[in-house]
């Protein structure tokens, strides 16, 4: 294997390209990136770069140190797996003998935009950099801002409005969090956003419609709601449609195996792919899930049957409202927590919710804990827990 080319210029791709490296491969490496940039931190998109005080060089990632040729503002747009060629959007094409797809994802829309609304902001996501400057560019004239969707990118959004001095409504079909922290911690998070001004409505499927003077929000139920702005995080799509035709899609998805391999020497890692895990084959769109998937792909190209599996443990964080939530372990969780340690602070608590043999999820509420610490308390077997500990909260 002398070529590898790495479709996708995010965490997983750069991941993939050092784990690469690291393994010894010192052949040609070809990155294939849609963005212009280089990799930068996408959770910092939604937790410091909006805030008031932002530190404006939270996303920036050190500079790659892998050598690889970098075709940056490009996107593969498809793929001969039995010529070994990427063919990319400007008519070119890659000859590939290993390859790396983490190719990512892209918000949905709750409406596509026409030719006339393109660009005009009828409709705003958050996933890019350029999407991130333009939210804070227009929040800085503390417009009424309405968000659509209730999952954390939808919460941390609401968050840095409101923190800016917006009035802002949250639109969701559930209570916020709800599907990715179960009802125990959503409750905690609701009751400090309404506590903080936000404004929380649920009316089913919700439409959008342009008005003189904004922008305006129609719901399943009847109800409309009137703004200057909107915001939808209404979750991602994976970005394979590049792979239409090349036969390695299942039902329109990607699914890898527990090396994150598709074929022998074809692997995918991050959001683009679904894996094993101990709740099923799954896709997990998270940071670091991206990363450890993507160090299990590298090693299977290099390695094969050698290479160790990928055992995913989730971790995950999310920040608003005043409040700092870090879990590790799959959620959602059910019901209330099996073990409670408070912190020093009023607000601060470590819970573990047991899954028995395949251990639990561990949850850091404004308590400071190493994340290796808390995946390894999430990982620990029922006898690691002391008598539950009301948590005050």
């Amino acid at each position: 294997m002398r070529r590898v080319v790495v479709v996708g210029n995010g965490i997983a791709g750069l991941t993939a390209c050092d784990s690469l490296r690291a393994g010894g491969f010192d052949g040609e490496l070809t990155v294939v990136g849609a963005e212009s940039h280089q990799p930068y931190s996408r959770p910092a998109l939604s937790k410091a770069l909006l805030q008031v005080n932002a530190d404006l060089g939270a996303h920036e990632l050190p500079e790659p140190t892998h050598g690889a040729v970098e075709l940056l503002g490009h996107s593969a747009a498809g793929l001969d797996v039995e010529r070994g060629m990427v063919h990319l959007d400007g008519g070119g094409e890659l000859p590939y003998d290993g390859l790396v797809i983490a190719s990512g994802s892209r918000a949905r829309r709750l409406t596509p935009p026409s030719p006339a609304e393109e660009g005009s902001g009828r409709e705003l996501t958050l996933r890019t950099i350029e999407d991130a400057v333009e939210l804070k560019r227009r929040v800085a004239a503390r417009p009424s801002v309405i968000v659509i969707g209730g999952g954390p990118l939808g919460m941390e959004v609401a968050s840095g409005c409101l923190g800016s001095g917006c009035a802002v409504t949250l639109v969701a079909d559930v209570p916020p969090l709800s599907r990715q922290l179960g009802t125990h911690l959503s409750d905690i998070f609701a009751a400090a956003a309404i506590s903080r001004g936000l404004q929380i409505v649920a009316g089913g499927e919700a439409r959008i419609a342009r008005t003189q003077d904004g922008v305006r929000v129609l719901l399943a139920d009847g109800a409309v709601l009137d703004a200057e702005m909107v915001v939808t995080a209404i979750g991602d799509a994976p970005n394979v449609q590049w792979l239409a035709g090349s036969g390695l899609l299942v039902d329109g998805q990607l699914q890898a195996d527990s090396r994150g391999r598709l074929r022998p020497n074809i692997v995918a890692a991050g959001d683009v792919s679904s894996f094993p895990t101990r709740r099923g084959q799954l896709r997990v769109p998270l940071w670091t899930s991206a990363i450890d998937s993507a160090k299990a792909a590298a090693g299977a190209l290099l390695n094969g049957d050698e290479a160790p599996e990928l055992d995913l443990t989730p971790y995950f964080w999310t920040e608003g409202f005043g409040l700092s939530l870090k879990a590790a372990g799959f959620t959602p969780v059910s019901g209330p927590p099996d073990y409670a340690e408070p912190g020093k602070a009023d607000t601060s608590v470590l819970l573990r919710w047991d899954h028995g043999l395949n251990g639990g999820t561990a949850v850091a509420l404004n308590y400071r804990i190493p994340v290796p610490k808390l995946r390894r308390f999430a990982q620990a077997g029922p006898g690691a827990l002391r008598s539950a500990v009301p948590a005050g909260l």
